[in-house]
């Protein structure tokens, strides 16, 4: 009889045990659990949008972030840190360790386009850090902004493979897309939408509930496995746009920024200089040609401007307050001196609100802006549950200082960024400052290696590509250390730039010449233009020795050669990376056809009690001749609520039932609200209620205009009201899904309060596109008549 053994062996290995005919003679061996190493350490990304070099106040800025001040103070800040310039390609670097053009991301998942680099889709072979760190006993969390997701995949349809739970995250709780409300945000907990679990009115911020779930997470794993460390991708809503902030934390700003954004630069750069976060001897870059000067504003515009910028600082502090309750919890509970944390944002500060600024960042996206009355009227609401807003670019800026421009171009402004680590049992450095060049992408390499990991070969059975990054371990406790990392390409809308060896040289698109040429951000670019741009438009900087890209070399006889060099490095690694073909286009990217899971579709029959379809898969109503059909009951004594909306009160549609009459509203960002509602009331029993839109016109989208027509509204068949709508929203609605038999987040029309579920029984709703629209003549004749 064989002995017995209590062997242990890993799944998938060769049963070391013995297995007889009976248990009398064989021998058990147990798979053994996957296990991190005695003492790893918990490692906590937290990642910022849309947050400047000189936004936090250890990089300078007046800005409060204490405890960001005190990860800087018991750890490392980095000044040499960079990133993409925009928020997707950025995220998918810090998690696979790879170039976002060769993780498909070459821009955000909303403006994929059919070429490998461009597709917005990461391949499996670029495995995400918390695939890695699974296989090495590590739970793992994904909260907050995710935004990694094909558009058209995040719907409950799927597919799931590319969600955070597809992708080695254990648990997920934020949102898929690109920005939320932070009063009604977008919520996904693991694989499904969620409703915010309070109300503004209620005392309900996201960034509170993204922390509060973050320490929930780790609290229930400690409790059972306490020796088991964690890894936490923190990804904060702050401070994309909206910002949206509880009013007494902007008003603990007030007045601080009313000498306006050139005072704010001056005093950020005394202290970057002061706290050795620049060179003594570094160079102010000069005032941006886009940027009024604070002084050439209207006393009203500059008022304007203040408030705003007020708001974001208060929004910032407010992060930075709930980012310390997570860091007390890692105290209180003895994970903090052994979590590795590295705090970075994805971009530069952020230029969308345009050179005044917004109450609805909707409206840009539409080319539809207020005029500086409408803002004015609703000042006293910037940052509350009614505005979407954004600061002007002025503050953009301010906050990217002592760099040039901002987000979405490859200028230091909108690629140099903050970046804090804090290790206090790995690292014995304290409050310094590091300038070794370094790049997101260098983020995945650093953990491995402090880890004593390899990166894995394979991962669920996909061989692996190998890392582009390397690890900056090696600077943590020597400052003298050289950076590992010296050549890095940038690409992002055509704009184009590379460091290498503290050099850099940039290619802006559209450069002067083409701007002045009427050639917009987003223009796309012909051969002709990159021939020109490649002859002609690439600069040349020393940023060794000029951090600000002050003094352009470019033209120096002495550099030329310099210049050749630094262009031809650019095409090598952009040949490597996925980077071509080179694609300046923005809008053209957003309006392109991507497949969908279900194509040739004219009709759509949505249920309650369904998720929301996110706009991406949502039927496109905007511009075209459509119907929408209600199949309801209604039971004695009548019913109301919503049959469909889509969108919320930055702009949308609802077809509702409001006392006893049928109603529609359509939501102008905010700029109209266009409503017609039903003569007589809606009857008991089974009816169709529907309702048509007609256009009259084509839309004129460079004017921010989307079709005018006509909208009716039909009790089986009968019309029973109608309206001319001048213009309606001609690009999107998105935030906000379209939701059957309710209004989730905020109300689209102030007729109701959300959700305003609809009470009677709704069988469905069909949305159609194909443009059979009920033929009246007499309604035609009226429409004709109108027409002349």
């Amino acid at each position: 009889m064989a002995q017995s053994s209590w062997s242990e062996y890993r799944p998938g290995q060769r049963f070391p045990g013995v297995i007889g005919r009976t248990t009398e003679e064989s021998s058990p061996a147990w798979p053994q659990p996957v296990r991190a190493v005695a003492g790893a350490p918990n490692v906590l990304f937290v990642v910022f949008d849309d947050t400047g070099f000189g936004q936090f106040g250890c990089y300078g800025s007046p800005i409060e972030t204490p405890n960001l001040d005190a990860l800087a103070a018991g750890g490392l800040l980095y000044s040499n840190m960079h990133t993409t310039s925009l928020c997707s390609p950025s995220r998918s670097c810090i998690i696979t360790g790879r170039n976002h053009h060769a993780n498909g991301m070459a821009a955000i998942t909303e403006l994929a386009t059919g070429y490998p680099g461009y597709d917005g889709q990461i391949p499996f072979e670029n495995g995400f850090l918390s695939e890695m760190l699974l296989q090495h006993g590590y739970n793992t969390y994904m909260v907050g902004k995710w935004h990694l997701t094909q558009s058209e995949q995040e719907s409950a349809a799927g597919p799931y493979d590319r969600w955070p739970l597809g992708r080695g995250f254990e648990r997920f709780y934020g949102f898929l897309g690109g920005d939320t409300s932070q009063w009604y945000p977008d919520l996904v907990y693991d694989n499904h939408q969620v409703e915010p679990p309070a109300t503004p009115e209620e005392g309900y911020h996201l960034t509170e509930d993204l922390v509060e779930r973050a320490i929930s997470f780790i609290a229930d794993a400690k409790q059972v496995a306490p020796d088991k460390p964690f890894f936490l991708n923190l990804c904060t809503g702050a401070a994309h746009a909206p910002h949206h902030v509880p009013k007494e934390w902007a008003d603990r700003y007030r007045g601080r920024f009313d000498d306006g954004w050139d005072a704010y630069r001056e005093r950020t750069f005394a202290r970057q200089k002061e706290l050795g976060v620049v060179p003594a001897d570094a160079q102010l870059s000069p005032h941006d040609p886009d940027v009024p000067a604070w002084e050439s504003l209207t006393p009203d515009a500059r008022r304007l401007a203040a408030r705003m910028m007020e708001v974001y600082a208060g929004f910032l502090s407010h992060t930075d307050h709930h980012l310390g309750r997570l860091l007390d919890f890692l105290k209180e509970t003895g994970e903090f001196d052994n979590t590795l944390i590295m705090v970075v944002s994805d971009n530069g500060a952020s230029p969308e609100g345009g050179v005044t600024g917004t109450t609805n960042e909707l409206q840009a996206f539409n080319n539809a802006p207020e005029t500086l009355e409408e803002s004015l009227a609703r000042i006293d609401e910037l940052g509350g549950p009614t505005t979407f807003n954004h600061y002007p670019w002025g503050w953009t800026w301010a906050g990217n200082t002592p760099f040039r421009r901002w987000k979405r171009e490859t200028y230091r402004g909108g690629v140099s960024d903050p970046f804090l680590v804090h290790w206090p049992s790995g690292i014995k450095a304290r409050g310094e400052v590091r300038g070794q060049f370094a790049h997101i992408i260098d983020m995945v390499p650093t953990v491995l290696d402090v880890l004593g990991i390899e990166a894995p070969a394979t991962i669920r059975g996909v061989t692996q590509s190998p890392l582009h990054g390397v690890s900056f371990a090696h600077t943590f406790d020597d400052a003298a250390a050289a950076s590992r990392h010296r050549t890095q390409y940038y690409e992002m809308f055509g704009h184009r730039a590379i460091d290498h060896d503290g050099w850099r040289a940039v290619c802006p698109w559209p450069g002067p010449s083409f701007a002045e040429a009427g050639r917009p951000f987003g223009a796309p670019i012909t051969m002709a233009d990159l021939d020109d741009l490649d002859a002609h438009h690439w600069e040349l900087y020393h940023v060794d020795q000029d951090i600000a890209e002050t003094r352009n070399l470019a033209q120096e006889q002495e550099h030329r050669s310099k210049l050749i060099e630094m262009i031809a490095l650019w095409y090598m690694e952009a040949g490597k990376y996925n980077v071509m073909p080179i694609d300046g286009s923005a809008f053209a990217r957003l309006m392109t056809e991507r497949p969908q899971i279900t194509e040739n579709r004219t009709s759509y029959t949505l249920r309650p009690h369904t998720q929301s379809l996110p706009a991406a898969v949502a039927p496109r109503v905007l511009n075209r001749p459509h119907s929408v059909t209600a199949d309801v009951e209604i039971p004695p004594g009548g019913a109301e609520g919503v049959l469909i909306s889509q969108g919320t009160n930055a702009g949308g549609w609802s077809l509702y039932v409001k006392d006893g009459h049928l109603h529609y509203a359509h939501n102008y960002v905010q700029r109209a609200l266009h409503h017609v509602a039903s003569a007589e009331t809606v009857p008991e029993g089974r009816h169709a209620l529907r309702f048509e839109f007609e256009p009259t016109g084509a839309p004129d989208i460079a004017r921010g205009k989307g079709a005018p027509g006509r909208a009716q509204l039909y009790i089986d068949g009968r019309l029973v009201g109608e309206s001319d709508m001048p213009v309606t929203t001609p690009v999107t609605f998105n935030p906000g899904g379209m939701t059957c038999g309710a209004n989730p987040g905020s109300a689209v029309t102030p007729d109701y309060r959300a959700p305003f579920r609809f009470t009677g029984t709704l069988h469905s709703v069909t949305v159609d596109l194909s443009g059979d629209l009920i033929v009246d003549a007499e309604s035609e004749m009226r429409m004709h008549m109108a027409r002349q």
